[in-house]
């Protein structure tokens, strides 16, 4: 698989809408339980106001010729954490992860972030997605706190694990 990684456009919302829609979609996998609008999603992940950075991962045919998004990863700023703290999301086609396109991601993300003067990179994962927990510990990030029991829209208690990956020279 050749993946190209580049920074996200307006016009790739509505692509990366139906990922990540199926990805909640399937569930178990992201605190998000509701679909977005191509325009939702970016505002929220792509070009909006709190939008740091976001690169898409496109997956080119051995052709050449055209190419499907893999994935997208996003760097925004969250209430609550500081202004040189970004907040990441990762999101990967449903079937497949495991294949790099995380890391490709993220080597673009780190670099982006460190060029725009941040110090860390927080990652909140629920405790019950096992890979994206794998994930972010391969790329570096460690545990730093756990929110107990956040409810589902369903009721359904779930911890979230924070994870920091930090951007400081020598750190």
């Amino acid at each position: 698989m050749d993946l190209q990684i580049r920074p996200a456009r307006p016009e790739d919302a509505p692509g990366l809408a139906e990922l990540l829609n199926a990805i909640i979609a399937r569930g178990g996998t992201t605190a998000l339980e509701d679909p977005f609008t191509p325009q939702a999603l970016d505002r929220a992940y792509l070009t909006g106001p709190d939008v740091i950075c976001c690169f898409v991962a496109v997956e080119r045919p051995e052709d050449g010729d055209g190419g499907r998004n893999a994935g997208f990863q996003t760097l925004g700023r969250y209430h609550g954490l500081p202004r040189d703290v970004g907040d990441i999301g990762t999101f990967a086609r449903v079937g497949g992860t495991g294949r790099g396109v995380g890391a490709a991601l993220f080597a673009a993300t780190a670099a982006e972030a460190r060029r725009q003067g941040l110090t860390a990179i927080n990652a909140t994962i629920r405790a019950d997605n096992t890979g994206g927990l794998a994930f972010y510990s391969r790329m570096g990030f460690v545990d730093f706190s756990v929110r107990a029991a956040v409810p589902l829209k369903d009721g359904t208690p779930v911890d979230r694990v924070n994870k920091r990956y930090d951007l400081r020279p020598g750190a």
